[in-house]
């Protein structure tokens, strides 16, 4: 196997991810092979969609470039906003991908995109084979829960200026790539109420 490059700026997708994984349990050779082997690349256009509701949620995203969201449609027809995902992070609806069953949400690209994606079969191999896929994707899914269980507390005990001011933190990539009226959604206001919010905090800064 050729060395794997994980440190200069012009990673390869792969390298990308093995770079991601050394962040915490470094992967050794056969590893890094096996990540060659099971994930495979796919470009997403804008507006594409990882996922619809209605379809069993098959793999697991790793996103190398552009940007995700992860919504619920309600019976009115409104689109709510549960998550965002840029680069070297992770989007899946994990009920549908372990349970098997159809998803209730939707994944869509805000930007044209490229991920690697694996399949859970594939990823339950790794599990059982390479302890460090088990321990890294741990780490990964309790950041993600840590995150969920922030946002709901936040939605129950915070004003909408403190969870903008939340979501600028948790997202401070993505604040000039996301539309108001995404964000808005997210936060559960109006895009209006959103500009009110912004102009405030400029005229404070």
């Amino acid at each position: 196997m050729d060395t794997i490059n994980t440190s200069t700026a012009t990673a390869t997708p792969t390298e990308q991810l093995i770079r991601f994984f050394n962040r915490f349990f470094a992967l050794d050779e056969k590893e890094c092979e096996e990540v060659i082997r099971l994930f495979s690349q796919r470009n997403i256009r804008r507006k594409g969609y990882l996922l619809q509701e209605g379809d069993v949620c098959r793999h697991y995203y790793f996103i190398v470039s552009g940007c995700f969201k992860m919504f619920a449609v309600d019976p009115s027809g409104k689109e709510h906003n549960l998550q965002f995902s840029a680069e070297n992070d992770w989007i899946s609806d994990l009920h549908s991908f372990y349970s098997e069953e159809p998803s209730r949400l939707y994944i869509e690209a805000l930007e044209p995109s490229v991920v690697l994606q694996i399949q859970h079969e594939d990823l339950l191999y790794l599990f059982i084979n390479y302890h460090k896929f088990d321990r890294n994707f741990r780490i990964i899914t309790e950041r993600k829960y840590i995150n969920f269980q922030n946002r709901i507390l936040q939605n129950i005990s915070s004003t909408a200026e403190e969870r903008y001011l939340s979501f600028v933190k948790q997202y401070p990539g993505l604040v000039n790539r996301v539309p108001n009226t995404q964000i808005a959604s997210y936060l559960g206001i109006t895009p209006e109420f959103l500009s009110k919010i912004r102009k405030k905090i400029v005229t404070v800064q």
